[in-house]
């Protein structure tokens, strides 16, 4: 039996903590005491966490109920519980996390679901502050599409056969997923690096784009529609089709092969949908799945400056022409008058401004400059 630790108890956490419990690992499941709120629930329902049969109807997967080993805001606890650290918070809180529990990192791996180029602002931190043993592992996404429903109650409406992951360094690549491998409730599949991982994220069209092309249905109806289905139309698929073929013409700029979105979601949630538009319209693992009813939601605070500003910014050290990236993040800072150009996860930020292509590629491959 291995054990795990789980930092975050959101909708991912919670779900990662029971996934991970149900195939047979011990789990410690972390977060801060002011969003500890989740973790109170469970341990008021016995320590357990449920993953719901049904919820409106909609039978959901992976339905049972698990017992949590341990649940702690003791972030020295959940450090020494286990080697393999599983991240699941909003990328602004990645840093946060990182500074806090880097004094006492000693031969960890870090894994972060969405990875979003968090692994190359951690390196940043520890070349400033002194390097530690330490892999770090981006995912594309979490593996789950996934809501707390009710009190240590979680629903899961669907769950992707596989997970791409990078590593950093890259050079680490397979003898790190080896040992995930035998923890993880799906299979992790390599990818080049951590710079792909961060560009395959799948949210990266399906959210930030259409939540600033239909933001004012958003908050006139507060939220009270299916997001995927009545967010995409056939106009509003163009636009992503737009800033989807950016983001692939950066890939092949650099020499790394990404997939495109439709064969991505078709080959992750094991579908054989024949455009982006009919798969967002007709998807049952998102069909529940409510819309945001405000500008400060995630798909737009954290998609926009954590994704979209890192791909733009690779596109622009590239020179490659991205309007599109570059109207979404414009028109999104209107919205919450912020400069993501500036505060979002930048080149400085990631800490490869100035790099030239190869520079990044070896950077990426061996973790030092």
């Amino acid at each position: 039996m291995k054990s795990v630790g789980i930092i975050g108890g959101g909708n991912g956490g919670l779900t990662a903590a029971y996934h991970f419990s149900k195939v047979g690992n011990t789990v410690c499941l972390y977060d801060a005491k002011e969003f500890s709120v989740n973790l109170e629930g469970i341990e008021e329902n016995s320590g357990y966490i449920e993953a719901l049969k049904e919820v409106d109807g909609l039978k959901l997967e992976i339905p049972g109920i698990q017992k949590i080993d341990r649940i702690t805001t003791d972030i020295m606890e959940v450090l020494k519980y286990s080697k393999i650290l599983i991240i699941v918070v909003p990328s602004y809180a990645q840093e946060i996390i990182f500074n806090k529990i880097y004094p006492y990192l000693d031969g960890h791996i870090l894994v972060s679901m969405p990875g979003n180029f968090s692994s190359l602002v951690f390196n940043k931190i520890m070349l400033e502050k002194g390097q530690k043993d330490v892999t770090l592992v981006d995912g594309i996404s979490i593996p789950w599409a996934c809501r707390i429903e009710c009190q240590g109650g979680v629903a899961i409406y669907g769950t992707k056969s596989h997970l791409p992951v990078g590593v950093f360094p890259g050079i680490k690549t397979d003898e790190t997923l080896e040992i995930l491998n035998e923890v993880f409730p799906i299979k992790l599949t390599k990818l080049e690096n951590v710079v792909v991982a961060g560009m395959e994220n799948i949210n990266f069209g399906g959210h930030p784009l259409l939540s600033v092309l239909n933001m004012g249905i958003m908050e006139n109806f507060g939220g009270e529609f299916n997001y995927y289905r009545d967010t995409c139309s056939f106009a509003t698929s163009k636009a992503v089709s737009v800033m989807e073929k950016e983001r692939l013409e950066i890939g092949n700029t650099m020499g790394f092969h990404l997939t495109p979105e439709l064969e991505a979601m078709n080959s992750l949630y094991n579908l054989e949908y024949e455009s982006v538009y009919e798969l967002n319209r007709s998807s049952v693992a998102h069909s529940k799945i409510g819309a945001p009813s405000t500008s400060k939601h995630r798909y737009i605070t954290e998609d926009v400056p954590y994704l979209v500003v890192p791909c733009y910014s690779l596109g622009k050290l590239l020179e490659n022409e991205t309007p599109m990236m570059y109207s979404c993040i414009t028109i999104a800072g209107a919205y919450n008058s912020k400069d993501y150009f500036k505060d979002g996860r930048n080149l400085e930020k990631m800490g490869i401004d100035g790099m030239n292509k190869e520079e990044l590629k070896n950077y990426l491959y061996y973790g030092k400059y």
